[in-house]
């Protein structure tokens, strides 16, 4: 935790050794004649994120001296009890927010379409929560119903009702604490229409970050005389940072950044505003505690919490509500279906053992040259533990495949696949934020690719080889991904004009299962399908124009 001037004028100002004058940086407050100091207050701002419906401690991947380590981490009860003992910390003075992604994910929020959660996010005392990309899952009407079943104020400034044009959710929510006031705008991913399956997004519409937001920050801030202006965002760590150096950011404090599952465990000072991400999962629990002198904010001190469940225990009240939200389920999510002798894991940027898996059971199924899987950070690892193969159960392929849809082919060149590659490397790896897309490559079994991440945008790819030849531009080959429903019947996996496509009666789950009965235990493990010399075997996001490493 790093001793900066401002906490060292907060400390002296305790103790009543120190007249001075109050420069909020942050801000771009002004400075006041001075006088003596009246009052100190902290109050405290702990912030969950991506949770993805993981309801219990599951194993959580670490990058600890050059190597992965896994620990046990999360559950809602186990949350429940840190977030009981930092309010006995700072009674009244404790504001609690989730940046949204919390209703899907698991195969418990699946198989009930996100029902579970009302009940037990109502519990767990929320004081503000924001939808993020995945809440539109379960389509417009079940999203709403659940979302505003939390008793929890669910704010989205670019949200609206498509016929009407009407905000879904109100765009801000204030609260005053002894004096001070302070506010929170939510902002949802514009993109959401694209990066999920374009069905789940009908009857909504999303607007950018642009001037609507700018006029939001300017009425908050001035009107409604905020001291303290939050935004809380799901649009990934590499724009949250982008955005903080913006001039529309200049009268943002802070920047409580969602979506990409980074852990930031320092704050990431833009130009404007700080920003940062708690990680997912449930594994981890950001806590900002903010120093007030005078009114006005003097200094800030970060931490990422890690949600022990040796350090946290469950609440038992909250324990027994998730105990009976599972039990309609259990016995078929707890069904074992296969075993790796591998720890089974999707944290890195390029290669993961899970999609390795995934795509390799594609194309022992549908026979297709080259089988697809999207590129991103989630599912929590499956580990063997004393030698012995770890069980993989239906829950745990809900956490790899978050919605299992069926299986779709076609036949596509060599110039398309190239192209399309092309693309999806610069959505993982632009240098401009703003043209990131997710931060992830996709992922294949059939093909080896050999890049390099630091090229220029349709540059990037030294060679592609299938079956053991390079590619041919003008030859057809056959590739396997799955369907996106509101996709056209001719696009796979945002590839466009593939020809002779067929959809499968079987999901990708079928698939896996199938695999795991007849080739368990498996070892999944990393290959050097897809390798960049420059970002080595072992490839962890990194945020341009920052130190930020994943850890």
């Amino acid at each position: 935790m790093k001793f900066n001037l401002k906490k060292s004028l907060w400390i002296l100002a305790v103790l009543g050794l120190f007249s001075f004058t109050s420069c909020n940086q942050a801000t771009g407050g002004n400075s006041e004649e001075k006088k003596e100091t009246k009052d100190t207050l902290s109050i405290t701002v702990l912030q969950t994120a991506d949770i993805h419906g993981q309801l219990d401690p599951h194993p959580e991947l670490f990058w600890e001296n050059e190597e992965i380590v896994f620990k046990e981490r999360g559950g809602l009860a186990y949350i429940k009890t840190l977030f009981e003992k930092e309010r006995k910390k700072n009674p009244g003075r404790t504001l609690i927010v989730d940046g949204g992604d919390l209703i899907q994910g698991s195969g418990y929020a699946a198989l009930s379409e996100g029902s579970i959660f009302p009940e037990l996010i109502s519990k767990m005392g929320y004081d503000v929560i924001i939808p993020g990309n995945w809440e539109v899952v379960y389509g417009k009407e079940r999203m709403m119903d659940i979302m505003t079943n939390y008793n929890t104020p669910v704010i989205a400034q670019n949200m609206f009702h498509e016929e009407e044009g009407k905000e879904l959710f109100p765009p801000f929510w204030t609260k005053e604490i002894e004096g001070v006031k302070i506010g929170f705008i939510g902002i949802n991913d514009p993109d959401v229409p694209v990066r999920q399956n374009p069905i789940f997004s009908e009857g909504m519409t999303f607007s950018g970050i642009e001037d609507e937001v700018k006029e939001l920050i300017t009425k908050v801030k001035k009107e409604e005389e905020v001291d303290v202006l939050f935004l809380v965002t799901h649009i990934g760590v590499f724009k949250q940072v982008d955005l903080a150096n913006q001039e529309l950011a200049k009268d943002v404090d802070y920047i409580l950044g969602n979506d990409t599952h980074e852990r930031v465990r320092e704050l990431i000072q833009g130009k404007y505003a700080k920003v940062t991400e708690p990680g997912a999962f449930g594994s981890f629990v950001g806590k900002l505690t903010l120093h007030f002198v005078d009114g006005k904010l003097v200094g800030d001190e970060y931490e990422l919490m890690d949600v022990d469940p040796e350090v946290y225990p469950a609440d038992p009240e909250l324990q027994q509500l998730v105990d009976k939200a599972k039990e309609p389920y259990k016995e078929h999510l707890e069904t074992v279906v296969g075993y790796t002798s591998t720890p089974i894991y999707r944290y890195l940027t390029v290669e993961n053992p899970m999609d390795n898996m995934i795509t390799d059971a594609a194309r022992w199924k549908t026979g297709a040259d080259i089988a697809i899987s999207n590129g991103f950070r989630f599912g929590n690892p499956i580990v063997p533990e004393d030698g012995k193969p770890a069980p993989i159960t239906r829950a745990n392929l809900w956490n790899l495949l978050p919605v299992n849809e069926k299986v779709k082919t076609g036949k596509v060149t060599g110039q398309q696949i190239k192209d399309w590659l092309e693309r999806e490397m610069h959505n993982a790896f632009a240098q401009v934020p703003s043209e990131r897309f997710g931060g992830w490559l996709v992922r294949f079994s059939g093909m080896e690719v050999d890049f390099n991440s630091q090229g220029n945008k349709g540059e990037r790819i030294k060679s592609i080889t299938v079956k053991g030849e390079p590619m041919q531009m003008d030859e057809y080959y056959t590739i396997s991904a799955c369907v996106r429903p509101g996709d056209p019947m001719d696009n796979l996996c945002r590839i466009p004009d593939v020809e002779d496509v067929e959809v499968k009666d079987y999901t990708i789950h079928d698939v896996v299962e199938e695999y795991l009965r007849k080739n368990s235990p498996v070892s999944p493990k990393l290959e050097g399908r897809a390798y960049c010399e420059h970002l080595g075997k072992y490839s962890f996001s990194t945020v341009p124009g920052t130190d930020y490493k994943f850890h």
